[in-house]
């Protein structure tokens, strides 16, 4: 989700408060999307900015596809070393995180998911697409399905992953992350025409919300006595019954 708070935009779509999962849950056009199988796909990679992006926006799928035998690669763009700047040595960081999601896929049953690290530097993104593009290339090539951080999910790092993706990857699938945060029903800013819904079985979601809770680093208060990088308000839009994607490029 994050290494430092790095936006693309106003600053203050992220650190506002935001909006609140119960306004969501009371939006029926989250529902009314049509729903995706994504269980069909034989095999997807999945990129991500930080540790705990793929969890939070794409982990119900994964579990789903973990469940269905699915090849799944998922490329760590970063190391989320930079999530407590100031605090601590990002090296220690960067090895703690790579441990909470080794133990995140595991709690989806996706702990055979082949993980490549790319280790480029965390919150220091913005304007490497073309770096990124090359990077992942040839690694996103030959799947059934990519699913990448939303290209207008303001926050820097995000952001650039998913124009990256957009430029070699295809099918597309975007995962939303931060808009969940500062976005708001029927937002014009978001392309909701372009919204698929896949539905969670209980089981999911719950391995899901124990995915989660695997990104200690991430949830406890930090050592500052700052609230945690991820407050419950936020995570609490995670915790639902499906997952929503924004399709780029759909194969006929």
């Amino acid at each position: 989700m994050t290494g430092g708070v790095v936006q693309a935009g106003p600053a203050n779509l992220i650190e506002a408060p935001g909006t609140g999962e119960r306004t969501w849950s009371r939006w029926p056009g989250l529902r009314r999307a049509p729903v995706l199988n994504a269980a069909a796909w034989a095999n997807v990679v999945i990129l991500a900015a930080h540790p705990d992006d793929e969890v939070l926006g794409a982990g119900g799928v994964i579990s789903l596809l973990a469940s269905a035998g699915s090849r799944l690669r998922l490329i760590a763009v970063t190391d989320g070393e930079a999530s407590h700047p100031g605090h601590g040595d990002p090296a220690a960081l960067a090895r703690r995180r790579a441990r909470e999601r080794a133990g995140a896929l595991m709690a989806l049953g996706a702990a055979d998911a082949e993980v490549l690290r790319l280790g480029l530097p965390d919150s220091a993104l913005a304007g490497r697409e073309s770096d990124i593009a090359a990077a992942i290339e040839d690694l996103t090539t030959g799947f059934d399905a990519c699913l990448a951080p939303w290209e207008s999910d303001v926050h820097a790092d995000h952001e650039a992953v998913g124009r990256a993706a957009g430029q070699v990857a295809a099918p597309l699938f975007f995962y939303p992350v931060w808009m969940w945060h500062w976005a708001r029903p029927a937002d014009p800013r978001v392309p909701w025409p372009r919204a698929v819904r896949v539905p969670l079985p209980a089981a999911v979601a719950d391995r899901k919300r124990a995915a989660i809770g695997c990104f200690a680093s991430q949830l406890e208060p930090r050592a500052s006595g700052a609230g945690p990088v991820l407050p419950a308000r936020f995570v609490n839009h995670f915790t639902r019954d499906y997952e929503v994607l924004l399709f780029l490029v759909v194969r006929p």
